[in-house]
């Protein structure tokens, strides 16, 4: 039997159609607001379908989780940096956005393989029920990701409008309440993943003093 090439899977074709996608948004980003986020938000919203193609086609692998994870962390970023360079004013936060981002998810990421998990949103469900909720439920996960980066969208694309709907501020609120909740579980994803690792730790220790004795 031929050996499968895993590159090659049709999720993982997915994720690289969204890295295109999002390079091109972070090249018209300075000139092309409107193509930029068109392209930035299909390639979020691409997100969704690698995922239902891996379980449709039986082709779940953690090259392909550890892809999705990076291409949605550094397209983040990559926003919030232009963000930061169009509202200076605000740049702390954005930095600190980042922060939270990234060190949450790397410690959650690596918390989860260490109990054994293929990917950061295979949750244990007798852990936290804020996180068992956020990554069960695909409507909440989907609405809550999909509300924070269109905050952040709506941040960029308004900074070039010069009088923008009212609409627009609504929108702009309610995902603003969403961005927010996202980062409270961003810090609980945080913590809890430093839970974990303290007691992998722990163990760890106790299980070398035993061995000592």
């Amino acid at each position: 039997m031929a050996e499968e090439n895993i590159f090659l899977f049709v999720p993982n074709l997915i994720g690289y159609a969204r890295i295109v996608l999002a390079l091109l948004s972070f090249y018209l980003m300075p000139c092309c607001p409107v193509p930029a986020v068109f392209c930035y938000l299909l390639s979020a919203l691409l997100d969704a379908f690698d995922g239902h193609a891996a379980r449709a086609l039986n082709q779940s692998t953690k090259f392909g989780a550890m892809l999705d994870m990076l291409t949605d962390r550094c397209a983040t970023m990559c926003l919030l940096v232009n963000l930061a360079l169009l509202y200076p004013s605000y740049t702390f936060l954005f930095q600190l956005s980042m922060c939270l981002d990234i060190a949450s998810h790397w410690l959650h990421l690596h918390s989860s393989t260490m109990q054994g998990s293929a990917s950061h949103k295979a949750i244990d469900l007798s852990g936290n029920p804020i996180l068992r909720l956020y990554y069960t439920s695909k409507s909440v996960l989907f609405v809550m990701c999909m509300g924070n980066e269109l905050f952040f969208c709506l941040l960029y694309i308004l900074y070039y409008i010069e009088e923008p709907a009212a609409w627009l501020y609504w929108l702009q609120g309610v995902c603003a309440v969403v961005c927010l909740l996202k980062s409270g579980i961003s810090l609980l994803h945080l913590i809890t993943a430093s839970q974990n690792m303290a007691a992998f730790d722990v163990a760890e220790r106790e299980t070398a003093k035993t061995k000592a004795q």
